[in-house]
């Protein structure tokens, strides 16, 4: 364990920004690290307004595996909690994170859960995309140092946790959770799928 925990130390001394680094590539990880986590729920809004059947119930599936993801976060931290770089004295960070456990990132475990669901979805294109968007994200927070590299793959193992655990669940009340959810949408958007700006 100290071995891993040693080489996750020494990877995230060669990835993070120094003092040094230029302001512009800075405010580029900034962007990334924290804004492009709004791009998975307007993902998954756009393939709910304007996706079929089958997009819709990928929509709620993937959005459930995520926040089944998040949680399973929480637990980890509570049973494990792993300080950030900076309260271990490492590297230079750039911006601003509440002092909670590092292990796993939750941006990550976000877009790792989402690209799981799309993948095993058939949705080859939009995953492939949604993988290259969450590599940025990873890359720019352990950057800005807020994160270590192993905080990243942890991400993916909870995430592909939460694809597991919800997989027979959901053939159980997914399809159902998906109607219930069409027949509350369809009564709250009846202008707009009247005038034809989204789909029925």
């Amino acid at each position: 364990m100290a071995s891993i925990e040693a080489l996750n130390r020494a990877i995230f001394l060669l990835l993070n920004a120094g003092p040094d680094t230029p302001s512009w590539r800075i405010g580029l990880a900034t962007l990334c690290a924290e804004r492009l986590i709004y791009l998975v729920p307007l993902l998954l809004l756009a393939l709910w307004l304007w996706g079929g059947e089958a997009r819709r119930s990928l929509a709620v599936r993937a959005c459930v595996v995520a926040l089944l993801a998040v949680g399973l976060n929480q637990i980890v931290g509570l049973l494990w909690s792993h300080p950030r770089p900076s309260l271990a004295g490492l590297g230079t960070t750039w911006i601003a994170h509440a002092a909670d456990s590092s292990f796993p990132s939750d941006h990550a475990t976000v877009f790792a859960a989402v690209d799981i669901a799309l993948l095993w979805a058939g949705e080859l294109t939009l995953g492939a995309i949604g993988l290259v968007v969450g590599m940025g994200v990873a890359w720019a927070r352990v950057y800005l140092g807020v994160h270590f590299p192993l905080d990243m793959l942890g991400a993916v193992g909870t995430a592909a946790l939460a694809y597991g655990i919800s997989t027979p669940l959901w053939r159980w009340w997914g399809q159902g959770l998906t109607r219930a959810l069409q027949q509350l949408y369809r009564k709250l958007m009846v202008f707009p799928i009247g005038r034809g700006w989204v789909k029925s």
